[in-house]
């Protein structure tokens, strides 16, 4: 939107300004008793014209932001037309109220001035022209006088009005486009930190279950057939090796995958996290949800869950818990999570970057959140992740 137009925008009250200018001078011509009825028809008619060629012609030039060369021939018709008007009715000068702020609204500063002053010197020509004794003349001329400083006066008030527009509406566009980069910013650096996290997840589980097979199998193959017995064991230990890899594949694909959120609620999803523990582990998981759900923000949700995901995988893969309590809980204040076990627990000090903590914590900072650990060795380990509303 240009500045003119965000002035049409703004100011829509402009229209109405224009039409009441048309109409009290109307009236004054009107009023006017030492004005016949053919001069006053005259008069009444001009202005008219005025009002309907600025409808038709010059409002949609302004609100185009059209250049001067092409609003001037409009410009000159209604000089022409004010002429006309004046030497009909002299008081018909009135409406430069209007169609001075016009110019300042359709032309550069310079060339508006001019044009404006041309349209209040025009009552003091017509009346030279005329002839009118010197006491009209005088009168005239303070008249144009003080109609030129005031227009200049009001289209400087204009032209700044416009100008502090223009420069709002490109402040808003760099400050939406600066936005944009932040959140592209953002997204990227999310991207990589969810990177570096998986990474570390596949190095520290999968990538270690596929060399202890490795080298269970290469230990089967030289004792085939010395120690058939001890081979034997190995595959057993191979097997189920390969099956915890199995079970860390699809705890950390369900960690992959947004659709978590998109098949329900956060509390649904959440807790189907809770059911997948017990069917992989047996332990006794239960699940609760206090307060009153609310809508959360995607981001906030997306952090609620991948701590559940990664806390939940803490238990299954280091606990060795037989009871754990998941609970999410809504406050006026903010959203809180939480995961306790009774499993072996760990020195929270020594550790406090291990167990995907660090990650966890990451996640927890994006939106604003604490996480909190409460563990120690053989006294089971408490998460949680409070987020404010």
């Amino acid at each position: 939107m240009n500045h003119r137009q965000s002035w049409f925008a703004t100011l829509g009250t402009w229209d109405l300004y224009f039409v009441i200018s048309y109409a009290v001078v109307l009236v004054l011509v009107v009023a006017d008793q030492g004005t016949g009825t053919a001069r006053a028809a005259v008069a009444a008619g001009t202005l008219t014209a005025m009002a309907a060629l600025y409808a038709w012609w010059g409002r949609p030039l302004i609100a185009a932001d059209a250049e001067a060369g092409r609003v001037w021939p409009f410009i000159g018709a209604e000089l022409v037309l004010l002429a006309v008007a004046i030497a009909a009715v002299p008081v018909t000068s009135y409406i430069d109220f209007a169609l001075s702020p016009l110019m300042f609204m359709s032309l550069p500063l310079r060339q508006a001035i001019a044009g404006a002053t041309v349209a209040n010197l025009m009552p003091v020509a017509l009346a030279v022209g005329r002839g009118a004794d010197r006491a009209d003349l005088r009168t005239t001329s303070i008249m144009a006088v003080f109609g030129v400083s005031l227009s200049v006066l009001m289209g400087v008030f204009i032209v700044r009005v416009m100008n502090q527009s223009e420069e709002r509406l490109k402040l808003i566009s760099e400050l939406e486009a600066s936005r944009g980069e932040v959140a592209r910013l953002s997204r990227e650096a999310g991207v990589a930190a969810e990177r570096s996290r998986l990474a570390g997840e596949i190095h520290d589980t999968l990538a270690q279950g596929f060399t202890s097979i490795v080298t269970l199998l290469q230990a089967v193959g030289a004792e085939l057939e010395r120690e058939p017995d001890r081979a034997r064991e190995h595959v057993d230990l191979a097997v189920r090796t390969a099956r915890e890899n199995l079970a860390e594949s699809r705890a950390l694909i369900a960690a992959l995958q947004p659709a978590a959120l998109d098949a329900g609620s956060l509390e649904q999803a959440v807790r189907r996290q809770a059911e997948r523990l017990a069917e992989e582990t047996g332990a006794d998981v239960s699940y609760a949800v206090g307060g009153d759900p609310y809508p959360l923000p995607t981001a906030v949700e997306v952090v609620l869950l991948r701590a559940a995901q990664e806390a939940l995988a803490n238990v299954r893969r280091h606990a060795g818990a037989a009871v754990v309590l998941v609970r999410l809980d809504y406050r006026a204040e903010g959203v809180a999570l939480s995961v306790q076990d009774d499993g072996r627990g760990f020195d929270a000090e020594r550790d406090r970057h291990g167990f995907g903590l660090s990650g966890m914590r990451a996640r927890a900072a994006q939106v604003s959140g604490v996480l909190t650990v409460d563990t120690e060795p053989g006294r089971g380990t408490a998460v949680t992740l409070e987020v404010p509303s």
